[in-house]
């Protein structure tokens, strides 16, 4: 793993493994001090630590790892290494949605996406139309969709802004019409906290936020309020990085602490990376190849590739109408390496590329002839 660190986040995972004995894992403690980190580790561990230019590499059985972060108590690298530690071992904890339990492990849950609006970049808005907003989540539901998520602002580059009021006008007929007529979770992509607050007293369950309750300081305390989910996406204003994957974790993890400040339950937390915001095609990608850095936070992930400039480029810059298969190649990237939910606009193609993904990747895992 190539490694160019301004160290905003202390922690890199930059091995996992299974041997007979359980789960090995070498981590970069980005900061630390060989000397302290040394001589908190038992003479009789199999850990070994090792000097690095930035920090001091642990290796070791993943249980002795999380021994060493007790040990380092209340400060913050314990704090990041018991966490990571607890991800690293399975599945995250379940994923509480109003009256749904989301279970992870066994399958990547896909969220559809309606738009109301009339700018969607990938050309399906259905406008203000609450009735065609339900007929196209309704046929995503019986598609094999897991949720739907409701968005009446578009997010594509160039977008035109629009005010609350109108975001609301857009979104809060269709989330109750949908919420009262279908048996699943109904999110709405919004950022603003006022959208959020009609949308949730109108039934949805989760607020899909781009700007990962950072925007808005308003937000983290509407989603508390209303004992809602919230997914919090990394996202910034300009592209280029000195540290991509560190500034993406460190970005979340901001995210994760306005979470736990305004009492949003850790069950009630997904991350999302933020493909495509606030990063170029090539970032985005290394995004992609380095989705198991985000294990580290301890949060079911979500990821958006549908119909992406990401998707586009990787094709030879493929217009939208082009990028079906595209996008089901990284779906089926996701669902091999257990990201738990996908968001897509193509219900129907992207159950099909994830369930394929997962039943290959439980013969990888099985057992040898």
């Amino acid at each position: 793993m190539a490694i160019k660190l301004d160290p905003t986040f202390p922690l890199r995972l930059l091995d996992r493994s299974v041997s007979p004995t359980g789960v090995w894992v070498c981590l970069l403690l980005v900061g630390g001090a060989m000397e302290e980190l040394g001589a908190r580790t038992d003479a009789n561990s199999q850990l070994t630590v090792s000097a690095h230019a930035h920090g001091v590499v642990v290796q070791g059985p993943l249980q002795e790892v999380g021994n060493l972060g007790h040990a380092l108590g209340t400060q913050r690298l314990g704090g990041v290494l018991r966490v990571a530690v607890t991800a690293l071992q399975g599945p995250p904890r379940p994923l509480q949605l109003g009256g749904h339990r989301w279970a992870f492990g066994r399958v990547t849950r896909l969220l559809g996406v309606v738009n109301v609006t009339p700018d969607s970049f990938s050309g399906d808005g259905v406008g203000r139309s609450a009735g065609a907003a339900l007929d196209r989540a309704a046929q995503m539901v019986e598609d094999g969709a897991d949720a739907i998520d409701i968005g009446g602002e578009s997010s594509r580059p160039g977008h035109l802004p629009v005010s609350a009021d109108e975001e609301m006008e857009r979104t809060v007929p269709a989330v109750a019409r949908i919420s009262r007529a279908l048996p699943v979770p109904v999110f709405v992509d919004t950022w603003k906290a006022a959208v959020a607050d009609a949308a949730l007293r109108a039934g949805a369950v989760c607020v899909n936020d781009i700007w990962g309750l950072r925007r808005d300081p308003q937000m983290a305390e509407v989603v508390a309020a209303h004992g809602a989910a919230v997914v919090a996406m990394h996202n910034r204003d300009l592209s280029g990085y000195h540290d991509l994957v560190g500034e993406v974790l460190s970005g979340l993890d901001d995210s994760l602490t306005l979470a736990r400040k305004a009492g949003i339950p850790s069950s009630k937390i997904m991350l999302d990376p933020g493909i495509g915001f606030g990063k170029t095609p090539a970032e985005s990608l290394m995004v992609l190849g380095h989705l198991e850095q985000l294990r580290l936070l301890g949060k079911p992930l979500l990821l958006g590739t549908s119909r992406k400039s990401l998707v586009g480029w990787l094709l030879g810059n493929r217009p939208v109408e082009g990028r079906l298969m595209g996008t089901a190649a990284t779906v089926a990237w996701a669902a091999g390496r257990m990201v738990e939910v996908v968001r897509v606009h193509d219900v129907a193609a992207m159950h099909d590329a994830a369930l394929v993904a997962q039943r290959l990747g439980q013969v990888e895992r099985a057992e040898p002839w």
